[in-house]
């Protein structure tokens, strides 16, 4: 059906808009966000948007014509069509060509190689071919409306036959998209993150030390624990790399680690670990940290290397493998399995803790990276808190789904920006970034003590469902320094820039985004643990010894 006015159909104005509003946003994908993405990921981006654009414009362009608002005369409407036509061309050129320097002033500021014009070439044979599947979909679907309204209409009357085919047709599509594919996907995923989990060839041998899981003293066996479990119990530091260090006799660092495959639920893994804790005298030790892993059960070495190393070895760790998916995906799709397992082990490890004397007992700390920090932050029970209080907890890259670091952001003092927020008169909470931030002479710690460390670059703490409709604070007034001064917020576009941000999060140099470096480890644990004969040079030293990392 065309509608004309003045020979100019209604199918070709909405065409036309259409493509308009799909430059305008293929040009802002193009810009930066908070990572570089790779040429692939970036098409990927451009693609979507590409198609959205043009359906958003198909979509104004069609409510103008069934609202009657006033349109142009033909040669009026032909002479805008070629001014703005144009325009719109040159924005496309311009945005393609303009990307690699957008992008390399990024890759600049966080130490990646420059990406050559040819890419972007590439990536925009990527965006065009992407978006050209996209509408085909779209016009398919249109189709389907179209053929099941006009089978409707033979038995009910037109307006509500319109209605129910569209929401017959998106019900279906909801169906198959969510309860299908989607969980389907995830399923095969998590199938085959559990299978390269089990039979991924390591060169990593059962450990002769009896205080080691996985041990033949132990009371888990070394090959429940998976790949990232068994990285974490046998690369830590030795007690003669820590001798050697401080020129003096240290003990043996205790870490305990229950995969997946350790027992077969939640309630009995939590068990098994406090036991193999009470096995190897983890509660004589002078500090014991509750770690939730991220998504793979991984836990970051530059994170608990540095906690004992700056306890010389007096020390316990335990955590529990809670998924097999990296943290982003679980993130997206279910999140609450990190916070099952991280309350299941706090529960057990502080039940048997606060009945043993204080005066004897190991301070108690939680800690957390990634999904991790989600699930370390929403594991403390605060009647526990009350009756037998830890000592304190480091929180690194808590991603957008946490509920407490929010909740304390929204309340900051008013003269700290989002990204680095200072809360009250910063005796409990502490947030910093690469800068160390947690140390100032009007601040003093109260009983507990608890640190965030979160880069203003990272995509997983600082996405937002409602990115889309609302400019965030984060990108308002001062910005951190890793975080590109070209970065618009633009609706709709700079929402999906985000979310396509998330996978590369972790795929930047250490100190950026999502990738937390030594340095900033320590800073956060020797403000929450407050190790004892640690002068400035110590830790300058410290920090040298885990250089890079």
């Amino acid at each position: 059906m065309t509608l004309k006015s003045g020979s100019i159909s209604f199918t070709a104005s909405l065409s036309y808009t259409g493509v308009v509003v799909a430059v305008l946003f293929f040009a802002i994908s193009l810009s930066p966000s908070l990572v570089p993405r790779p040429f692939l990921l970036q098409g990927t981006l451009s693609g979507v948007l590409l198609a959205l654009g043009y359906c958003i414009g198909f979509l104004i362009a069609q409510l103008w014509l069934y609202l009657q608002l006033p349109i142009l005369k033909k040669n009026n409407l032909t002479l805008s069509r070629i001014v703005v036509g144009s325009l719109s061309a040159f924005l496309f050129c311009y945005a393609i060509y303009f990307s690699t320097n957008w992008q390399n002033e990024l890759r600049n500021q966080m130490g990646l190689p420059e990406a050559a014009l040819s890419s972007h070439l590439t990536m925009t044979m990527v965006a065009l071919g992407l978006a050209f599947l996209l509408l085909l979909c779209v016009r398919f679907l249109n189709k389907l409306v179209i053929y099941l309204k006009l089978r409707f209409k033979k038995v009910i009357p037109q307006r509500i036959a319109h209605t129910l085919s569209i929401l017959l047709l998106a019900s279906v599509i909801f169906f198959l998209t969510n309860n299908l594919l989607v969980s389907k996907f995830v399923s095969v995923l998590d199938d085959t993150y559990q299978l390269l989990d089990e039979n991924i060839e390591s060169d990593l041998s059962p450990p002769v030390n009896m205080l080691a899981t996985g041990s033949s003293a132990s009371l888990i066996k070394w090959q429940t624990l998976g790949r990232t479990g068994q990285d974490f119990i046998s690369e830590g530091p030795t007690q003669a790399q820590l001798s050697d260090y401080f020129k003096e006799a240290v003990k043996h660092p205790i870490r305990v680690y229950a995969g997946l495959r350790s027992t077969e639920t939640v309630e009995q893994r939590a068990e098994l670990a406090l036991q193999e804790l009470i096995r190897v005298d983890a509660f004589k030790r002078s500090k014991l940290v509750i770690a939730t892993p991220t998504g793979t059960g991984w836990l970051d070495p530059s994170a608990v290397d540095t906690f004992e190393y700056l306890h010389k070895g007096d020390t316990a760790i335990v955590a529990m493998q809670y998924s097999y998916l990296p943290s982003w995906l679980t993130l997206l799709v279910d999140p609450s399995a990190a916070r099952v397992t991280a309350t299941t082990l706090y529960n057990k490890v502080h039940h048997y803790w606060s009945k043993l004397p204080e005066d004897s007992r190991p301070d108690l700390y939680l800690f957390g990276l990634s999904l991790g920090a989600f699930g370390a932050e929403t594991s403390i029970n605060l009647t526990t808190v009350i009756k037998n209080p830890i000592q304190g907890a480091l929180f690194v890259g808590t991603p957008f789904t946490s509920v407490l670091s929010p909740l304390l952001t929204r309340y900051r003092n008013p003269d700290s920006p989002q990204w680095l927020p200072v809360i009250q008169d910063s005796s409990m909470v502490r947030y910093t970034g690469q800068k160390n931030s947690l140390e100032n002479p009007e601040w003093k710690w109260g009983p507990m003590r608890f640190v965030y460390i979160q880069y203003a670059s990272d995509p997983i703490v600082f996405f937002s469902t409602d990115l889309y409709r609302r400019e965030p604070d984060w990108m308002k007034g001062e910005r951190g320094h890793d975080v590109s001064s070209e970065f618009r917020w633009f609706p709709v576009v700079t929402f999906f820039q985000v979310l396509f941000d998330l996978p590369m999060a972790e795929k930047v140099p250490r100190g950026n985004a999502h990738n937390y470096s030594a340095s900033s480890y320590i800073n956060g644990w020797i403000s929450v643990t407050d190790p004892e004969n640690w002068d400035k040079d110590d830790v300058e030293n410290l920090k040298l010894q885990f250089n890079g990392r």
